[in-house]
């Protein structure tokens, strides 16, 4: 069924995380009648999640010097068929495994990645590279038309292979889940500092390949601001950037590497900079009885020139949905962390730009006990779980998100509010569609929406695309970007190709088809070969 390196327990073939982790259906009854009290809609009898039933029979076949490496097991086919936004979890659900790939392969060094690579290229088959799984944009998805596909699952590749301590940096594999790498990062009182939603499950490489955002809201914010160098293998050959604190020599092809999302090679390992473990932490909660208050003391506090770890506004309405207020609040959550010093200080400086807000005495290290921080961050945490339960109590629950800077935040905002609110009203009736900022920076910051409605089952697919091309739509029109942190994939790539210029993308498509000559990577992501509308 698939497993996570170094953990036995099978995975779900069709929602976040293990098999014995899903409730059963007594669990979810009890669910529903909770989740009707607190949305005022959701079914109270659960469906049931369908089996794998037989897949398409596989359209090729590993040579017998790979066979050892490669599945055709219907059950890890069905696994690798998508990602895990909510469309995909919806169709694993139901057991619609229409376009699974033909084979996995799972190989457990760069030599074996390279064979596999050569052999699929050369039996015309598309090639999937596939990290944790984590895509909620279509990445990871075999696409439609080719006549055979391979996905290359780099999982066993999940060693820390070298570590830097003069530097701080270390040299790592790129299937290395969050824990995994962690755990041995944490042997030399290190840790690599990016915990995306997906920490359990997202690798190294996929976090590269998809320019990947972890939760802390400032300075290190993306995988980007970690990277030494990258070295993938390609078609034609293997590509290594050289390892250096920073660079001018020309454009750099680490750079290129990351964002490509599989199309112009396997990411194989990477050097990453890696930090002393925080021993020093201090957070609280600032409550606004006005979301732009909110707003004006964040973009206050990052413009200091501090630093903090969390820095993330949550609107009044998310607040109750997530039950870390009444719905009459926005949340600040506000959090400093350090290795070396203690950051009570910090915080305490923060808070001096809030004074249109209110937060509890500090204590124990800066820190209020049982804050509403607390409550919001459960509930982010178990968030991909919670929505596994709301696809079976027939519930829509999927984001978006997108980064604008400040001097166009409050009408960017509204409207796209305004837009999906409308679409959720007129495809589902009811719902809600909620706001936070995510990671702030001096010039701008990133919006993240959340949306809750009644889903009719059976035709939750139509309903989730005609709001998300609402959405998407309003983003594109108010200046945003098509997504801050979780990538394009097939999902996004209608407004990606709105958003790039055309003569960049002439120049990625030569990029590509020099590394790729037969544009068996990814095919349909980000590029595709001589396809360009004039506009």
């Amino acid at each position: 069924m698939g497993t996570v390196s170094g953990d036995p327990r099978p995975l779900k073939h069709w929602g976040w995380g293990y098999a014995a982790e899903q409730p059963s259906l007594d669990e979810l009854r009890q669910a529903g009648v909770g989740l009707r009290e607190h949305l005022g809609f959701g079914e109270l009898e659960p469906e049931a999640p369908a089996v794998v039933g037989a897949l398409r029979p596989p359209r090729l076949s590993a040579p017998a010097s790979l066979a050892a490496l490669c599945s055709v097991d219907d059950h890890v086919r069905a696994r690798h068929s998508y990602g895990r936004s909510y469309r995909d979890v919806v169709r694993g659900f139901r057991g619609a495994f229409e376009n699974p790939p033909d084979v996995v392969a799972l190989p457990g060094s760069e030599q074996e990645a390279e064979a596999v690579l050569e052999w699929a290229v050369g039996a015309g088959a598309a090639v999937i590279p596939y990290g944790g799984g984590t895509s909620v944009v279509g990445g990871v998805e075999p696409p439609l038309g080719a006549s055979a596909v391979v996905t290359i699952d780099l999982g066993r590749m999940d060693r820390v292979l070298e570590v830097d301590d003069v530097s701080l940096s270390a040299r790592i594999q790129a299937g290395a889940s969050g824990p995994v790498l962690e755990e041995q990062l944490a042997a030399r009182g290190l840790t690599l500092r990016h915990f995306p939603q997906s920490f359990s499950f997202q690798t190294l490489g996929g976090a590269i390949a998809t320019r990947a955002g972890g939760h802390f809201a400032t300075r290190q914010t993306h995988i980007d601001d970690f990277v030494e160098s990258v070295r993938a293998v390609t078609p034609v050959g293997v590509w290594e950037s050289r390892r250096l604190p920073g660079s001018g020599a020309g454009v750099s092809p680490d750079r290129i590497l990351m964002g490509s999302e599989g199309v112009l090679g396997l990411i194989t390992e990477a050097w990453v900079r890696v930090l002393r473990r925080p021993s020093f932490r201090a957070s609280t909660t600032v409550r606004f009885a006005r979301w732009e208050d909110g707003v004006e003391a964040v973009r206050a506090i990052v413009q200091s020139g501090l630093t903090p770890a969390n820095c993330r506004l949550v609107d009044a309405d998310e607040a109750r949905l997530t039950f870390a207020g009444d719905g009459s609040r926005a949340l600040l959550l506000l959090a400093f962390e350090s290795a070396a010093f203690e950051v009570d200080s910090a915080l305490r400086s923060a808070l001096t730009f809030c004074e249109a807000g209110e937060w509890d005495e500090l204590r124990n290290e800066g820190r209020p006990a049982g804050s509403a921080a607390d409550t919001w961050r459960s509930t982010f945490v178990r968030a991909p779980y919670l929505r596994d339960t709301f696809v079976a109590l027939g519930v829509i629950s999927e984001t978006f998100e997108s980064a604008i800077t400040w001097d166009q935040l409050e009408r960017f905002v509204a409207s796209v509010l305004e837009a999906t609110r409308e679409a959720v009203r007129s495809v589902c009736g009811q719902g809600s569609v909620t706001c936070r900022l995510t990671h702030v920076y001096p010039d701008g910051t990133a919006p993240y929406f959340t949306v809750v409605a009644p889903a009719r089952r059976g035709y939750e697919l139509e309903q989730w695309e005609a709001v998300k091309a609402a959405a998407s739509d309003a983003v594109i029109a108010a200046g945003g970007t098509i997504t801050h942190h979780h990538a394009v994939g097939r999902d996004h790539r209608p407004w990606y190709d709105r958003q790039r210029p055309d003569v960049f993308a002439r120049a990625l498509a030569s990029a590509k088809a020099e590394v790729d000559p037969t544009w068996a990577l990814n095919p349909g992501v980000l590029i595709d070969p001589g396809v360009f509308v004039d506009r």
